[in-house]
């Protein structure tokens, strides 16, 4: 399969992990593009005010004319390492999330960490007196806020859970984690004071979580429904064709009264795949893995995302 069907399976399986993954790579390399564009145009300014509307601004006045910059910002990269690392770190504790809690969840902790991690950093630059002299013009970007939200969760969840880190061997999750907390922390004050206290926030963010889907508190769900509601204005809604035929017998030159009925949609030429069949193919995809699949059920997922 080329790049683009590798994608568009990604969102017909509901691989939430793997398309907060490619949501932001996507954004990445649209932008990149977008300033080597402008830049080689001397458009180069025009471009630093396009990314700002993207960016988490900590100045209030700012803040109040980009309020969607709250989410926007954990999903804009610009720097490659930066965004490889963020990917990566997702990758590997967004798997035992999943795993554990299910694809809800993940989303959940990296929405909830972004924002927890955005407002923690403007209580920051608007309170604390040692970053009064750059409020004015410092921004926030990068999806570490939500990244270390998902790490947190996954500890807070499966503190003895262990895996094994290069040069390091087995290390229990809680410790991971604590490094991590410890190491923002100490960092605050530093170069990127900023990043490092939105940091703070998403561990703060996926600690509450994590404690209070313990107590039953679910704070997904409304993440999910409004996602579930933003898929919907995307959804084509079916076509209904409309018919007229006769349903008294009529004489001489008397008219026929027409009475509204809806044709069955045509058959497409290729076997139909039932919806049942799909959700099967995608529990075993959610139990197995996409590579437990025989031939002829990657041909019938494959023919389902092209509908």
């Amino acid at each position: 399969m080329s790049i683009s069907d590798d994608f568009r399976l990604a969102f017909k399986t509901g691989n939430i992990l793997k398309q907060i993954i490619i949501i932001n790579v996507a954004v990445f390399a649209a932008f990149g593009v977008l300033n080597v564009l402008m830049t080689l145009s001397g458009q180069e300014s025009l471009y630093r005010q396009i990314s700002m509307y993207l960016s988490l601004s900590a100045a209030p006045e700012k803040l109040i004319y980009r309020p969607w910059s709250i989410i926007t910002y954990f999903f804009f990269h610009k720097g490659i390492f930066h965004l490889l690392w963020n990917m990566l770190i997702m990758y590997w504790f967004g798997r035992i999330i999943t795993e554990f809690l299910g694809q809800h969840k993940l989303l959940g902790l990296y929405i909830w960490g972004g924002i927890g991690g955005g407002v923690l950093y403007l209580l920051a630059y608007n309170l604390l007196p040692y970053f009064a002299d750059v409020v004015a013009f410092s921004a926030l970007l990068g999806a570490s806020a939500g990244v270390t939200a998902i790490v947190v969760g996954a500890a807070t969840f499966q503190p003895n859970l262990t895996i094994p880190l290069i040069f390091l061997g087995p290390i229990r999750l809680k410790y991971i984690a604590a490094f991590m907390v410890a190491f923002s922390f100490l960092q605050s004050t530093g170069s990127n004071a900023g990043g490092e206290i939105a940091h703070l926030g998403g561990a703060l963010a996926g600690y509450l979580f994590t404690r209070e889907l313990q107590k039953g508190h679910d704070w997904s769900r409304p993440v999910v429904r409004f996602m579930s509601w933003v898929k919907s204005l995307f959804k084509p809604q079916p076509k209904i064709k409309v018919t007229y035929r006769n349903t008294q017998k009529t004489s001489g030159n008397s008219k026929r009264r027409p009475e509204k009925t809806e044709t069955a949609p045509k058959q497409s030429a290729k076997k139909p795949v039932s919806q049942s069949e799909i959700d099967a193919i995608l529990d075993k995809i959610s139990e197995k893995g996409y590579d437990a699949l025989s031939k002829e059920e990657k041909q019938q997922l494959f023919n389902a995302s092209k509908d």
